[in-house]
């Protein structure tokens, strides 16, 4: 695989699929710390606390995740750079196939 083509792909699908991870995490902690109050309220005062530094640590790993995305999208080649290496030959379309009759199905 080539490497700036798995780059791509890692800059391209890591901060999603982290911000996705991660907001799923804090809306389970969420659920969690509400039912955990719902059941103790007595007990509200700690478990919100222990509940905004689980979301704190969830954050701070998409805040890292964003830094690295935008430490690795620097070194991704422009797509004009890529084509303008590319061979003109692997540039043109190629003729589309054409599919063979098979009988039985529309032909006698």
């Amino acid at each position: 695989m080539n490497y700036g083509f798995a780059l791509a792909l890692g800059v391209t699908f890591g901060l999603p699929l982290a911000v996705a991870f991660a907001s799923h995490a804090q809306a389970k902690a969420a659920v969690a710390a509400l039912d955990g109050i719902a059941k103790q309220p007595e007990a509200a005062g700690k478990v919100q606390t222990a509940m905004i530094i689980a979301l704190a640590l969830i954050e701070s790993l998409v805040i890292y995740v964003l830094l690295s995305f935008f430490m690795l999208n620097g070194k991704v080649e422009k797509s004009t750079d890529v084509l303008a290496k590319t061979p003109t030959a692997a540039v043109a379309p190629a003729a589309a196939p054409v599919a063979a009759p098979v009988a039985g199905y529309g032909v006698q």
